[in-house]
């Protein structure tokens, strides 16, 4: 089976995910971003590559869904996003990619009342609790950004926080998506903390502080946003051959 993982930035990668992944028999290809600027033509081929596999990851960025008339991957992937939904194909967004799904079911992504950054507990409503979500819940999760969205039509809210109503949203088995950062290793939270330092003072936040935050719950997020990620990929449904693929 293929994973098929679009990354918008190198630091943003899959993290305590791939091996998940990998112990569940998927082999991860990677689409990035950047090529939609540098060769286009490139990008369309990874796109349409990516979206015959039986699963697609979108990952976090920097950038902002709101930002599609600045950056040339953004109306690609919304496409991309759309189809896999319209045929109910296993999706998994975070943080942006959550976004870029709420984006691809019709909702306005734009910038929330707050920037989040930090270790925060989440809670998981009653249908989240029968979700892979429920292994978050009491183990506070890694935040990493600034921007919101309504709800979309046709979705089951799976968990909010006191900061951000929609944290995790899904469609039956098949589509997760959450807005916090259940991939984040120690090694991803420290050069994240380095090279977004203008972005976290910005935003009021002490790096130390987060440092300390990070020793406290790294680990037992780790831990929890793995057994979350194997329960999806157990929950799925068999994957069926594509038109035109061996069967």
């Amino acid at each position: 089976m293929r994973a098929a993982v679009i990354r918008h930035e190198r630091m943003v990668s899959l993290g305590n995910f791939e091996p998940v992944l990998r112990a569940h028999g998927y082999e991860v290809e990677t689409v990035d971003a950047d090529l939609a600027e540098s060769s286009p033509d490139d990008f369309a081929a990874a796109l349409t590559a990516a979206a015959d596999a039986e699963l697609l990851i979108v990952l976090g960025s920097a950038r902002s869904v709101h930002e599609a008339d600045r950056h040339a991957f953004i109306a690609p992937e919304i496409a991309v996003v759309r189809e896999r939904l319209a045929a109910a194909r296993p999706t998994l967004g975070v943080c942006f990619g959550a976004q870029l799904i709420a984006a691809s079911l019709g909702e306005e992504v734009r910038p929330g009342a707050t920037v989040e950054i930090g270790y925060r507990e989440v809670t998981p409503t009653e249908a989240g609790l029968h979700s892979p979500v429920r292994h978050v819940a009491g183990v506070p999760v890694a935040e990493w950004h600034g921007d919101t969205f309504d709800l979309p039509p046709g979705v089951e809210l799976l968990a909010s926080s006191s900061a951000y109503e929609n944290e995790a949203f899904g469609i039956g088995d098949w589509m997760l998506a959450v807005q916090f950062h259940p991939e984040l290793t120690d090694e991803m939270h420290e050069e994240w903390l380095v090279t977004d330092a203008v972005y976290v003072a910005a935003a009021g936040y002490d790096p130390e502080a987060l440092r300390a935050e990070r020793a406290r719950y790294g680990e037992g997020m780790q831990a929890a946003s793995q057994r979350m990620l194997a329960e999806y990929l157990e929950r799925l449904p068999a994957p069926h051959p594509s038109p035109g693929r061996a069967k």
